[in-house]
């Protein structure tokens, strides 16, 4: 059974910049991996800390934003060769950290399949917990294309019958009597 990590990267208070957290967390709370080998991951900026799992699993999944001149909400499903060409996605320190994490794995013995499933933000800069409207709008679509990815690779968990809402994620984020999840 092959090992797969599904990482999600961001920090939560600067607004959109968290879109990758709520999807790993949405993910982990609304659908059960438990036939399969998955480890879900809340990377935040872990950057050179996500070597593990870079190199100690099959396949790992980046749920994050992604700087693109495109529209808002656009996504991309890159395998880590294509990100490794794009000179432009580097725009934030996190981004910087997983590119060059990606560059330093490449090299060695044992690196993971990894993909990028990216989105474009709105905002990245201003300091709050929670998303735009215009990402709130196409998170149902990001969380999908990670359902997708998962899906080509031979998992396909099973959907909970009680849903943890992103408003609900964020939330837990965003006050501190908020339930934890």
């Amino acid at each position: 059974m092959q090992k797969i990590a599904i990482v999600g990267a961001g920090t939560v208070i600067y607004q959109d910049e968290g879109v990758g957290v709520y999807a790993a967390k949405y993910l982990e709370e609304n659908y059960d991996f438990t036939n399969f080998d998955v480890t879900i991951v809340d990377g935040g900026v872990l950057g050179f800390q996500l070597m593990t799992y870079y190199q100690e699993y099959d396949k790992v999944i980046i749920l994050d934003t992604i700087t693109m001149d495109d529209a808002i909400g656009s996504i991309y499903n890159l395998p880590s060769e294509e990100l490794l060409g794009l000179g432009s996605y580097k725009q934030t320190a996190h981004e910087v950290e997983i590119v060059e994490m990606l560059e330093i794995c490449s090299l060695l013995e044992r690196m993971a399949e990894v993909n990028i499933i990216g989105i474009v933000p709105k905002d990245i800069e201003t300091v709050v917990v929670g998303l735009t409207p215009e990402m709130k709008e196409n998170f149902a679509l990001f969380v999908s294309s990670a359902l997708e990815q998962l899906g080509r690779i031979g998992v396909a968990p099973t959907k909970k019958e009680q849903e943890v809402t992103l408003d609900m994620i964020i939330d837990s984020y965003a006050n501190p009597q908020a339930p934890r999840f």
